[in-house]
């Protein structure tokens, strides 16, 4: 994103520009109105003597970027031409994000040298960059993927600290265990800062490549997974999430057999290991306690499916579902979530993008609130590293 499509009000950026700009912020409560597409913001039942002052609203948003709408372009055979354009889109995505107004703004699949990486903006004057890291999978032998890593201290706010990971999950189906690995070593990266600065929540926003049925969804809410329960080539569940799959125009193709033949599935030491870093254990696991905002937060039941999550946050020629979270740990909850939309106003409009939806998916927002205890907990460690935030452009390459 090394251009200036994105001006957001008083945010600087973890990527190539560091840049502040003015802007009206009292667009919050606005909704969205996309061809009968409206989002509503839903309240969560939690304590009301939460300060409102230490409240903060994250963003997660796969943008499509330009490269891939053009190599990808039977996914939008059905989409009119002009909001596919890009000139066109990132307007729009601005327009989105201007509206709902967050504090933190974690971007997938943005354009640049490459086709595929992160990017992470944040409130200049409602949080400081105090420590980062950026995680270049390749440089692991998992794929040729990103994510990144922000330890951030809300200001005024006596050391309430949060650290926050943008990922991008590999794409392809079939590589199940390479997709638990990047997942895993996230994970951990994130558990290492927080610990680090005095415990400091977490939250892991971004397109997980995953869907809230799927062996990797267990993994992140549960902590663990036996990968020997589960085929690694339908782990992430994505090959069931076909349109037509999706409105029961197509029976599913699996067999009653479909648990014994995930048991029998061979999975060879190398795979193992990738998948749980040790070729003799069948346990993956990871350090965080994790909830999805969205699961905690109830919605309608024309919004929201399996485990609570949306029906879906992305739709094209290809695929109807749910891919991206926004996760957070103990020491936070969260207060309210900007609702997806139903199966219906999205087949209304035919697929994503459309008129005011920038992307083939949609943004995930969330206002959470430090918790009580964290509160009380956290007035300490004002000795804590401190360390200068350097600008990185986090691509693939």
């Amino acid at each position: 994103m090394g251009s200036s499509w994105l001006a957001l009000p008083s945010f600087s950026s973890f990527n190539t520009n560091r840049f502040i700009v003015r802007s009206n912020s009292d667009s919050y409560n606005r909704t969205n109105h996309s061809h009968g597409i409206q989002r509503r913001w839903i309240d969560a039942q939690f304590d009301r003597s939460l300060a409102s002052q230490h409240r903060f609203t994250v963003a997660s948003y796969n943008i499509l970027a330009d490269r891939n709408a053009s190599q990808h372009a039977d996914l939008y055979d059905n989409i009119p031409s002009r909001y596919i354009n890009w000139d066109r889109r990132q307007k729009i995505l601005s327009d989105e994000l201007f509206q709902w107004n967050p504090d933190i703004i974690c971007l997938q699949r943005r354009t640049g040298d490459t086709s595929d990486g992160c990017a992470m903006f944040w409130k200049a004057d409602k949080f400081q960059a105090l420590d980062e890291e950026s995680i270049q999978y390749k440089d692991i032998g998992l794929r040729d993927n990103v994510a990144q890593l922000l330890v951030f201290e809300m200001r005024g706010s006596n050391s309430r600290r949060l650290v926050v990971g943008n990922i991008h999950v590999l794409y392809n189906p079939n590589r199940g265990e390479v997709k638990l690995a990047q997942i895993r070593f996230l994970s951990s990266k994130a558990q290492t800062l927080s610990e680090k600065w005095g415990n400091a929540p977490v939250i892991l926003a971004g397109d997980f490549n995953s869907t809230p049925e799927s062996g990797i969804y267990k993994f992140l809410s549960s902590s663990e997974l036996n990968i020997k329960l589960y085929d690694r080539k339908v782990l992430s569940g994505q090959k069931r999430c076909r349109p037509a799959q999706v409105l029961g125009e197509k029976k599913e193709t699996v067999g009653p057999f479909n648990l014994l033949d995930g048991l029998l599935d061979c999975w060879t030491d190398e795979e193992v290991k990738t998948a749980t870093g040790d070729s003799k254990c069948h346990l993956a696991v990871h350090p965080l306690k994790l909830n999805s905002s969205y699961a905690t937060v109830n919605g309608s039941a024309s919004t929201r499916g399996f485990n609570g999550e949306p029906l879906a946050t992305s739709y094209h020629s290809k695929f109807l579902g749910t891919v991206d979270y926004l996760w957070y740990s103990d020491g936070i909850v969260p207060t309210r979530v900007l609702d997806t939309v139903s199966i219906s106003d999205l087949l209304r409009v035919g697929g994503l993008p459309c008129k005011k939806v920038g992307s083939d998916h949609l943004a995930l927002v969330s206002e959470f609130s430090f918790s009580v205890a964290h509160n009380k907990s956290t007035d300490i460690d004002a000795a804590s590293p401190r360390v200068d935030i350097e600008e990185h452009d986090l691509l693939q390459s």
